[in-house]
């Protein structure tokens, strides 16, 4: 047998993987990770020094210093003293209250697959001791103690939760990317020295299954080395089979280009897309980071909560929900409270979102607050109901159903009866339920089988 048949069979024994291309063409064709779509539900921690002064939102220092925006000038001037700078803030960003296992058993109470750290932030606070991020990181200011060990050892020890990171490509006040900035990004001494290395470091450091990356600070993606970064990273990192990425890698590239997608924050495309999508928001509305001075009405009940997360896999998406922790590393009751609510929910519905796929339908014609979702193994359809009918049924207008076959569970409950309608789908009837007898709340499953 010659050596070339030798090798040839030896390559197809080990299923020898395509090697990625430097270019999006190239790196865009790379599957999915299957675990991704599967999971559907992922939490978002934004965490650093903006934690301290928790005013406004984690833009703090943006639009203290940059924008001289009046209600973060007045704060400054009415509670620090004259001469305070933005990097006095670290040493009070202490944690001396995070646990790290308090907070996994949190994340794995909410029903979530998956959580996403900030490692940084566009301020450049490393929440590890980074090599390229000397007295800037929380090894060597702050709590001095590398918070993402801490995250990742306690997430791989205690639940079956995956790691994602959060890494900023740009840093608003770096003198490095000030110069490329003016440069008009000809020169890329901050991509090179600083952001790109940091990405190395992390992936071989702390392996994380998902890599979120953001900020690229209006440079395109030539400037970042992105293809070329992700080529390694699918080629020949530690995580190469199971890392997930997403769309913001430079100028131009969200919504276009990367693992998935996520083309903006709080994203909602209300159609199906022909590529895997997040909609990432924030149980505060009106900062990812954790405020002091945020109201009641400010945050997400657990009734809006549940209806984005429905909505969102209905149309084929994950939803990346937000929290801030504070400076002293504690997660707020309310956050708490959001997140184990979603949990109860989804132990009783989970079925529904977990493993799911988007219908031919997702949202009913006539019982407009019904959202549809489906799995192909078992061949079961989810029709959700985002309110409870008040006259005990609802009309399913989209199933074709055949009596004798169809069969409808309410689910947590059990069996219900059906009664087709014309022209076209059913109308269940459902069970007189006292409070107490209720399944769960804010929104309620019912699982058809023999429908299509």
């Amino acid at each position: 047998m010659g050596s070339f048949t030798v090798c040839l069979l030896l390559s197809i024994a080990t299923g020898a993987a395509a090697r990625y291309e430097p270019n999006w063409e190239s790196v865009d064709s790379r599957p999915l990770p299957e675990w991704y779509d599967q999971a559907k539900f992922g939490i978002f921690i934004h965490w650093g020094v903006f934690s301290v002064p928790s005013f406004g939102s984690e833009w703090f220092w943006f639009y203290w210093q940059n924008q001289k925006a009046k209600p973060y000038v007045d704060f400054m001037q009415k509670n620090y003293p004259p001469g305070f700078k933005y990097q006095d803030f670290a040493p009070q960003f202490t944690a001396e209250f995070f646990d790290a296992k308090e907070w996994t058993d949190i994340f794995a109470s909410s029903g979530a697959k998956y959580i996403v750290l900030t490692t940084k932030h566009h301020e450049g606070f490393t929440l590890w001791g980074s090599k390229n991020s000397w007295n800037w990181n929380a090894v060597d200011v702050g709590p001095k103690r590398d918070l993402v060990e801490e995250v990742a050892s306690s997430l791989r020890a205690n639940s079956d939760l995956r790691l994602g990171l959060y890494h900023s490509l740009f840093e608003w006040f770096n003198p490095l990317f000030e110069q490329d900035a003016a440069n008009a990004f000809t020169t890329n001494y901050f991509a090179a020295t600083k952001s790109l290395p940091e990405l190395h470091e992390l992936i071989v450091k702390y392996k994380p299954e998902l890599l979120w990356s953001d900020g690229d600070g209006d440079a395109p993606d030539k400037y970042w080395n992105s293809t070329g970064f992700l080529a390694w990273l699918y080629n020949d990192s530690p995580v190469r089979d199971t890392v997930v990425t997403n769309d913001r890698w430079g100028y131009g590239s969200i919504c276009t280009h990367g693992g998935y997608y996520t083309c903006a924050d709080r994203y909602q495309p209300g159609k199906l897309l022909n590529r895997k999508w997040e909609s990432c928001i924030s149980i505060d509305s009106k900062s990812w980071g954790y405020r002091r001075n945020a109201a009641l009405k400010d945050y997400l009940t657990t009734q809006q909560l549940v209806a984005t997360l429905v909505e969102t896999v209905s149309f084929g998406g994950n939803l990346l929900l937000n929290i801030g922790p504070t400076h002293d590393g504690r997660i707020a009751p309310i956050f708490e409270e959001r997140l184990r609510d979603m949990g109860q929910w989804l132990k009783v519905n989970g079925e529904s979102i977990y493993n799911t796929t988007a219908w031919r339908v997702q949202k009913d014609t006539v019982s407009t607050t019904v959202r549809y979702t489906f799995r192909p193994k078992e061949t079961s359809l989810f029709a959700l109901l985002l309110e409870w009918p008040k006259n005990g049924s609802v009309i399913l207008n989209e199933p074709v159903v055949t009596e004798g076959k169809t069969q409808v569970e309410l689910v947590g409950v059990g069996p219900v009866k059906w009664e087709p309608v014309k022209p076209s789908g059913l109308r269940v009837l459902l069970p007189q339920l006292s409070i107490s007898q209720m399944p769960c709340q804010w929104a309620w499953t019912l699982r058809l089988t023999g429908a299509t």
